[in-house]
């Protein structure tokens, strides 16, 4: 029994990483990201007035991840702009979330039971590139795993990584919201997940990779899901990172919390005592103040 259901796990798992992206999935991923975009200050203006630069910003949250890897692994950067298909598709979802009559599309794809669906369908995307990226970079590197890790990284979270970027072509520049100063979850799971994929390519990790890609698309999904219905910009990482950096890299953590609330709370030390010394010199000054 336990070998017909794991026979039945692996040939669903083979089955699942073999599922085609183009184009229902990856209309998904153009929806989610430009959905996004629409969100940030000033994209709508930017619409507007520079059109241009407005499709270029939506460009690059669809494709900021192939342009990354390409120039990680020194290969033309706008090769992946050779894919008419994607691109139209692309633009086509651009053009109907910021020019739509009525703003009908984006009230459609933002409702929330279907915006759940592109999130879900957008996360099977996203582990993908991650997989495939962390091969690509085993073809250049077969021992390579830094280059292995970076490369599947960018894959995954490419667009959040070149988010300055993405500001600088609106004409914003807020050098303090930088994804590798303050991680989100998809830009911290793709590392990790980046990590998994690269200990299976190098056999370190005995597990096929179809199964890791559907474990860790299950895992993605149930996650972004979860946050994107709760509305919460939490990651589930941070329990395990506010045990583990402290004993990592140091007990900072710790000691400026335990600073905080000392100055939040008005505990600290008051000023010391005074010496009988002090007190005599204080009696005598004021003592012969009088008899001045």
């Amino acid at each position: 029994m336990e070998l017909l259901s794991a026979l039945s796990l692996g040939e669903l798992a083979l089955s699942f990483s073999r599922v085609p992206l183009f184009p229902v999935f990856d209309l998904s991923y153009f929806i989610v990201s430009i959905l996004y975009l629409k969100c940030e200050p000033g994209a709508v203006e930017l619409s507007r007035r520079h059109p241009a630069a407005s499709w270029l910003c939506a460009m690059l949250h669809c494709f900021g991840s192939y342009i990354l890897a390409d120039l990680l692994l020194g290969e033309p950067v706008i090769d992946y702009f050779s894919n008419n298909s994607s691109v139209l598709l692309a633009s086509a979802v651009w053009y109907l979330t910021f020019f739509c009559p009525l703003d009908l599309f984006y009230k459609c794809v933002s409702f929330l039971p279907v915006k759940l669906i592109f999130v879900a369908m957008k996360e099977v995307v996203r582990v993908r590139k991650i997989a495939v990226g962390v091969h690509h970079a085993h073809h250049h590197y077969h021992h390579g795993w830094c280059v292995m890790i970076a490369t599947g990284w960018v894959k995954g979270s490419g667009v959040a990584l070149l988010s300055n970027v993405e500001q600088l072509l609106r004409g914003v520049w807020k050098p303090e919201t930088n994804e590798i100063l303050h991680m989100s979850f998809p830009t911290k799971a793709s590392l990790y997940g980046a990590v998994l994929f690269t200990l299976q390519q190098t056999r370190w990790l005995p597990l096929s990779k179809a199964s890791l890609i559907f474990l860790f698309t299950m895992f993605m999904v149930s996650c972004k899901v979860f946050l994107t219905a709760a509305h919460s910009h939490s990651c589930p990482f941070d329990v395990l990172e506010g045990y583990a950096c402290p004993v990592l890299f140091g007990g900072s953590w710790g000691s400026d919390h335990h600073h905080d609330n000392h100055g939040a709370h008005g505990t600290g030390p008051g000023p010391l005592p005074k010496s009988k010394e002090e007190l005599s010199e204080g009696s005598r000054k004021k003592k012969t103040k009088k008899a001045d």
